[in-house]
């Protein structure tokens, strides 16, 4: 028996009859030789921490564009919190975490630079449209290893593609990174927006602040512990209503005086222009990209897709780069 036979095994003696078990996977979009000490989805967790596009979040934002301090979360930072959080969850519930952490750790690798407002800018200005979530398995899918993708399992596949409030999951684990994934940035943008001096504790509405506590731990705990309270033994991944509630609540409340604020969201407008006039500058210059990119055209991707790729790929720093090389004249020096 090989190492990863006999975690397999261990798997189907230890797991929740509802958790996923590696050796169960649907499979790989190309099939491939097993590794004989990791089982699928430790492996998949493996690929995406080493993939180029893993290492890119470091550099592009969360909520807040350009902060001035050091503890403002980047992508990066949060897809870290949802791993946590997700794992915490799924250890409580013995489910396969594993799978949970390969999802959580995938789920935003397709996310364009400058948050949502570079996600908005392209999915406007993209005739074939633009979502991250679509955009993350493309990535592993196509982008990486150049051009031969990850050969993720369905199940990773399927969690990253489903992780936002409209999808639906095929698996445990998936529902669990969907949750994850709201309770980080709830957690984590109210801390910001508390250490940029946007919001007070005491801007929270009473009503929340009884169901689901007065600070950002608090509230955090409180929505782990009832996940797994009232998860437990079940075939599914729910909160109780009270506390869902809350949690709609919550965001409702971080979308008005956060994610719409003027002053927290007052360079959006420059990042989607930004954005935007790459897309059409690549569109009008194709043979400017990177040689790995205008292979994909001659391999029949869309044009429009394909450059979507290249500007949606771009840290904040070298979105900001690109632009200033192609359009701010640079000093005349002999």
């Amino acid at each position: 028996m090989t190492i990863r036979e006999s975690f397999e095994q261990q798997e189907k003696e230890y797991l929740s009859p509802y958790a996923a078990l590696s050796i169960n996977s649907k499979g790989r979009l190309k099939p491939e030789e097993q590794c004989d000490i990791r089982p699928v989805f430790q492996r998949d967790r493996d690929r995406i921490i080493h993939c180029k596009a893993f290492r890119r979040l470091k550099d592009k934002t969360q909520v807040f564009l350009t902060p001035e301090g050091d503890h403002y979360r980047t992508r990066l930072t949060h897809t870290l919190e949802v791993s946590q959080n997700a794992r915490t969850i799924a250890k409580a519930l013995r489910l396969n975490e594993e799978l949970v952490e390969a999802i959580a750790l995938g789920h935003d690798l397709g996310h364009t630079p400058f948050g949502h407002a570079g996600e908005r800018a392209l999915n406007r200005v993209c005739p074939l449209g633009f979502e991250h979530n679509v955009q993350s398995v493309r990535t592993v899918d196509r982008l990486e290893k150049d051009g031969q993708g990850l050969n993720l399992t369905f199940e990773v596949r399927d969690g990253i593609l489903n992780h936002q409030t409209v999808g639906n999951p095929c698996t445990l684990e998936g529902k669990i990174v969907q949750f994850s994934d709201k309770i980080a940035y709830i957690h984590h943008d109210m801390d910001d927006a508390l250490r940029a001096g946007i919001l007070r504790e005491s801007d929270v509405p009473r009503e929340i602040r009884d169901v689901i506590g007065c600070t950002t731990g608090e509230r955090l705990d409180h929505f782990i512990h009832d996940i797994v309270t009232n998860s437990m033994d079940r075939n599914d991944i729910c909160m109780s209503e009270p506390v869902a509630e809350a949690m709609r609540r919550m965001r409702q409340f971080m979308f008005e005086r956060v994610y719409q604020n003027p002053e927290a969201k007052s360079e959006e407008s420059k990042a989607e222009e930004l954005m935007e006039t790459l897309y059409q500058h690549f569109m009008n210059h194709i043979d400017s990209l990177p040689d790995e990119f205008k292979r994909f055209i001659d391999e029949g991707d869309p044009r429009e897709q394909v450059v979507c790729d290249y500007v949606g790929a771009m840290t904040d720093r070298f979105a900001i780069a690109v632009y200033e090389n192609i359009y701010i004249p640079k000093s005349w020096s002999v």
